[in-house]
């Protein structure tokens, strides 16, 4: 069974002892920093690099993708040494499932504000897809996420609930949003 449809997976995580939360907690003041400047030297090297590696690229097409995909893979790389870093609102309200249901009713919110704007002219379009990461629910579980998008208007899709959930914007379907796009296309 794949773990989206494993319903012993989206229930609360355990609390963590308040021991560890705070040396995780003084650890991440002492590496956060070091990280962020890391982050920083890799991305104005591979920017610099990319200036030479443009006249290459400009040959191959497969070296320009293959340089982006590396130059992402990169700093993604590094952005996931810090994965196990603790906030200090993760410290003070581990273990607080109020805390983090007002937080997935914001977080959701959010995303189901943007999505439900209308589209401007000469504007990206809203998102119709968005991960909420388990940062924001470990408190309650994926299943209230589900359960407050689903209310929203959201669509589960396919996820791994131990790293995010995934959901899409339903009203992005509708065929409503179809006529009105054909309608502006024929303008």
């Amino acid at each position: 069974m794949d773990t989206y449809e494993d319903p012993a997976t989206w229930g609360p995580e355990p609390v963590r002892p308040r021991w560890s939360l705070a040396l995780k907690f003084a650890a991440t003041l002492l590496v956060a920093p070091l990280l962020c400047v890391l982050w920083t030297a890799a991305a104005v090297v591979l920017f610099v690099v990319s200036l030479f590696a443009d006249g290459i690229a400009a040959v191959s097409e497969g070296f320009g993708r293959g340089y982006v995909k590396f130059t992402g893979d990169v700093l993604d790389g590094i952005a996931r040494l810090g994965s196990w870093c603790v906030t200090w609102p993760e410290l003070r309200h581990e273990g607080d499932a109020a805390y983090y249901r007002a937080r997935v009713e914001k977080v959701v919110g959010n995303w189901t504000e943007r999505a439900s704007a209308p589209r401007q002219p000469k504007k990206a379009r809203p998102p119709v897809e968005c991960a909420i990461p388990r940062r924001d629910y470990r408190g309650v579980g994926g299943r209230y996420v589900a359960e407050v998008a689903l209310a929203q208007g959201w669509e589960l899709r396919p996820t791994d609930v131990r790293k995010e959930v995934r959901l899409w914007w339903s009203a992005a379907s509708r065929p409503q949003d179809a006529s009105v796009t054909d309608t502006a296309r024929d303008s």
